[in-house]
């Protein structure tokens, strides 16, 4: 195994088994704002369960994920099909590593669609999505993984919002869609991801940037307003009540265009979410 294959094979057992410090601070907090409640309870089980995967390296949930790949390019950097080989073989050696779940879809796209082709038996097997690059300012190679679940993805929505010239309408828009998909979602509290740009593609990767870049310990306004008012709405942990619907949200806004219309790509990540490691190459 090549050096950079041993480090993406460590960097995606470390996303699936780990939660960061921040991640650990926000669950005490919320546990703190509630002692004593179910959804205190519900936290601190989803807490103590993090603990206990980080000490064995095993994964946080039995949804292990689908590794989603964002790397950072530096002026003197360069990401060549080499180097893409190598992350695709590390990818394949931290999900047979982790272990992850076997989810890869045997057969042609019809047998993909319906599922009518079996699963692949192999952990390894399971293809991540499609890599996202954006380049830096800072002489690195960054590559980040996140693991990304099935719920989240099921209740994740992709709109038009019709601006109507003011931030206000935008916030109360991603608010209202908010609220019911963290409500349905189950597996609470959540991390709100929103990703806005001028097309689906561009509002779907910011969002991942968001989920990549985003820290439990800083809110913008923007994040910190939409958290507060979806937390309004008392569904609580496993929708059990409470203080505590959404830990943060984490937001990036792209370029716009000149148009009475913004693409918003809303994501409700599950008390695991968002699960990530980041490696230098």
């Amino acid at each position: 195994m090549t050096d950079i294959e041993q480090k993406v094979c460590e960097c995606l057992i470390q996303a699936g088994s780990t939660f960061r410090e921040d991640q650990k601070e926000a669950y005490r907090r919320a546990i703190a704002k509630e002692p004593g409640t179910n959804s205190c309870w519900v936290m601190q089980q989803v807490l103590d369960n993090a603990l206990v995967a980080e000490k064995n390296r095993g994964p946080l949930c039995d949804d292990t994920g689908i590794p989603h790949i964002f790397i950072e390019v530096g002026p003197n950097r360069q990401v060549t099909g080499d180097v893409l080989a190598q992350i695709h073989a590390g990818i394949e050696a931290g999900l047979r590593k982790l272990p992850g779940r076997p989810m890869a879809i045997l057969g042609d796209d019809y047998h993909r669609i319906d599922q009518s082709g079996g699963l692949n038996p192999d952990s390894g097997a399971l293809a991540p999505s499609p890599i996202l690059i954006k380049p830096v300012e800072e002489d690195v190679l960054r590559l980040t993984i996140l693991m990304l679940g099935g719920g989240p993805a099921i209740r994740g929505i992709t709109q038009r919002v019709f601006h109507k010239h003011s931030v206000q309408v935008v916030i109360d828009e991603i608010v209202a869609r908010a609220i019911p998909a963290v409500s349905q979602l189950g597996c609470s509290p959540c991390t709100l991801a929103v990703g806005i740009g001028r097309s689906q593609f561009e509002a779907t990767s910011m969002m991942m940037e968001a989920m990549a870049k985003g820290n439990y310990d800083f809110q913008s306004e923007f994040e910190k307003t939409i958290t507060e008012r979806v937390n309004e709405s008392n569904v609580g942990a496993l929708g059990l009540g409470g203080k505590t619907s959404v830990l943060a949200t984490f937001a990036k806004v792209g370029p716009q265009r000149a148009s009475g219309v913004r693409i918003v790509a809303l994501r409700p990540c599950c008390c695991f979410e968002p699960r990530r490691a980041t490696v230098e190459l």
